[in-house]
C-alpha cells in the first residue's frame, strides 16, 4: 500500500536513500498492512534542502495566489473523502463514520486558511514626529518542523500544513509511523493542487532521530509539536539550543463537571460523544467525572446502561461504534491502569478488560468506574483510553478546587442550566478551552490549544496564523 509514496522532497515522493522500511500493523487484526519508507539522515538533509528553496519561492506568492492553491486542496480532500477515511480506519482503527468526519474537519481548516492568508493585517501607527511613518508588517516564519501525532492524523497535520502554507511558509511533517499512509495520501493531494516543489515535504521513519535531526539544524525555523508533554518537555530544551519559534500542544486531562441542575439525559449524551470519541484516545477526552452528589447516581445508571450497548469491531463495519486501541503498547498501559485503579479500592461498574470473541486485534471493553478518590493514580495521570472514573461533589467552590488540582489545563467540560453558573465555572476553570453543554471543542474557526503544562501557542482560529509570523516595524523617514 506504500509503495505508491515515500519520502516526499523537491515535489516528487522517493524511497530512502538506504532502501530501508518499517512495517505498519491494523490494530484491529493486527496484521501488517504494509511497509513504509524509513528516512535515513541523508534524506533528513535532503528534504532541509528542499524546504529552504521551496520557502524562497513560496514566500513570493501573493496572498491571493496562495489562498486559490489552498483552496483547491480544501476541495480535492472533500472529492477523496472515501480513501482517506479508508487509511484512517486501516490504521488508527477509528470507526469509518468517524474517518469520515475527520476527512470534512480536515478539508474545513485548509478552507478556513485559505481565507486566513488574505486576512494578515499590518499596521499603521501614528508617528510621533512630523516627518516619519511607523509601520508594522507580518512575514513568514521561514521553514516549518510539524510534528504530528497519530490519533487524529489527519487534522492535525492539515492544522500544521495548510497553516503554515496560508502564512507563506515551507513546511516538513514528520507523521507519526503509526499512520503514515493517511498524511501520505494528504500530502499527495497537496502536491496535485499546484503547490511549487519544496514547499510541502514529508519524511517517513523514526519519531525521535528524525525530530532531533530537524530541530538541530538551522533551516528550521519554528517547531509545531502536538503530542506528550513528556515529549514536548525534551523539544523545548532542544529548540532553546537554536531559540526557535515553538507551539506546543501537549497531553490533557480534562473534567467533566455535571451540575444539580443540569439536564441529565444531555449531559450523558454529550459524555458519551465526548469520552468514547476516537475510543478516548483524545487529549481533549474528558477523563475525570465529577457528579453533583444529589445527581450521581442518574448520570451512572444512565451512562453504565448506554455504555455497555456500545459495539465493539473492526472499524471498516459501519455498524461499529468502537475500534481498537491503536497499539499495542496502548493495549497494555490501559490494562495496567485498570489493575491499578482495582487495587487502589475503586469498583469496575461495566467492561476492565478485553472484550470475547475477538482472536485478533487491541480491542478493550469501555470501562467505568465507582469509589474512586482524587488521589488515584487515574485522577492523577491522562489515561488515554475508554476509562471513566465518576466522582461526587457538593459545592462549587469544592469542584473548582479538584478540577484545578492538575498539572494539565487544556479542555474542560461543564453541563449546567445556569448561564450565570456556566461562565462562573468557564472563567474559574484553568483550561485554555471549556464545552459548555457541548461535547464539541475542535473546529477551523476556532482557537485551540491549553495552559500549564498542556502547552502553549494556539492552533485554528484567526490567532492560530500568528504563530507562523514575524512581525517587523519600520520607522520611515521621509526625508533623504
Amino acid at each position: 500500500m506504500y509503495s505508491k509514496f515515500g519520502q516526499f522532497r523537491d515535489g516528487s515522493w522517493q524511497q530512502s536513500s538506504d532502501g530501508k522500511t518499517y512495517e505498519v500493523i491494523n490494530p484491529a487484526t493486527e496484521e501488517v498492512i504494509g511497509k513504509a519508507s524509513k528516512a535515513s539522515p541523508e534524506d533528513v538533509d535532503k528534504a532541509l534542502i528542499s524546504a529552504q528553496k521551496g520557502f524562497l519561492v513560496w514566500k513570493k506568492f501573493s496572498p491571493w495566489e496562495r489562498s486559490l492553491i489552498i483552496r483547491k486542496i480544501a476541495d480535492l480532500i472533500r472529492k477523496k473523502n472515501s480513501e482517506l477515511a479508508k487509511w484512517m480506519t486501516l490504521e488508527t482503527g477509528k470507526p469509518l463514520a468517524e474517518g469520515l468526519a475527520e476527512v470534512g474537519a480536515t478539508a474545513d481548516i485548509f478552507e478556513w486558511n485559505a481565507e486566513e492568508t488574505k486576512r494578515i493585517y499590518g499596521q499603521t501607527v501614528q508617528s510621533r514626529f512630523e516627518n516619519t511613518r511607523v509601520i508594522i508588517n507580518y512575514e513568514p516564519v521561514g521553514v516549518v518542523a510539524a510534528l504530528s501525532p497519530w490519533n487524529f492524523p489527519l487534522v492535525l497535520a492539515a492544522r500544521k500544513i495548510s497553516t503554515a502554507l496560508a502564512a507563506g511558509c515551507s513546511v516538513i511533517c514528520k507523521p507519526d509511523v503509526i499512520t503514515p499512509g493517511t498524511v501520505m495520501e494528504l500530502v499527495d493531494i497537496v502536491n496535485q493542487c499546484g503547490v511549487p516543489p519544496g514547499v510541502v515535504n514529508l519524511l517517513s521513519g523514526d519519531p525521535e532521530k528524525i525530530s532531533s535531526h530537524l530541530i538541530s539544524s538551522n533551516i528550521i525555523k519554528k517547531i509545531s509539536l502536538t503530542g506528550s508533554t513528556r515529549v514536548g518537555k525534551i523539544i523545548l530544551k532542544q529548540a532553546a539550543e537554536k531559540v526557535q519559534r515553538v507551539t506546543m500542544e501537549l497531553s490533557g486531562h480534562a473534567p467533566f463537571i455535571v451540575y444539580e441542575d443540569a439536564d441529565i439525559k444531555k449531559a450523558v449524551d454529550i459524555a458519551m460523544s465526548a469520552k468514547y470519541r476516537n475510543n478516548g484516545q483524545v487529549c481533549i477526552s474528558p477523563s475525570r467525572f465529577y457528579i453533583h452528589e444529589n445527581k450521581k447516581a442518574e448520570f451512572t445508571k444512565s451512562f453504565v446502561e448506554k455504555t455497555l450497548k456500545l459495539k465493539i469491531g473492526n472499524g471498516m463495519d459501519k455498524t461499529v461504534q468502537l475500534g481498537p486501541i491503536t497499539t499495542k503498547k496502548r493495549l497494555e498501559e490501559i490494562e495496567k491502569l485498570v489493575e491499578e485503579t482495582k487495587k487502589e479500592g475503586a469498583s469496575i461498574l461495566c467492561g476492565g478488560k478485553r472484550p470475547s470473541g475477538f482472536n485478533k486485534g487491541y480491542f478493550f471493553e469501555p470501562t467505568v468506574f465507582d469509589n474512586v478518590k482524587d488521589n488515584f493514580k487515574i485522577m492523577t495521570e491522562e489515561p488515554f483510553g475508554p476509562l471513566t472514573p465518576l466522582v461526587s461533589f457538593k459545592s462549587f467552590d469544592e469542584v473548582i478546587e479538584r478540577a484545578n488540582n492538575q498539572v494539565a489545563g487544556l479542555a474542560s467540560y461543564v453541563c449546567t442550566s445556569s448561564i450565570e453558573l456556566a461562565n462562573k465555572t468557564s472563567e474559574a476553570l484553568e483550561t485554555g478551552m471549556v464545552a459548555v453543554n457541548t461535547p464539541f471543542l475542535s473546529n477551523a474557526e476556532t482557537p485551540f490549544g491549553g495552559i500549564k503544562h498542556s502547552g502553549y501557542g494556539r492552533e485554528g482560529g484567526s490567532i492560530g496564523i500568528k504563530d507562523y509570523l514575524n512581525v517587523k516595524y519600520t520607522h520611515l523617514g521621509l526625508l533623504g
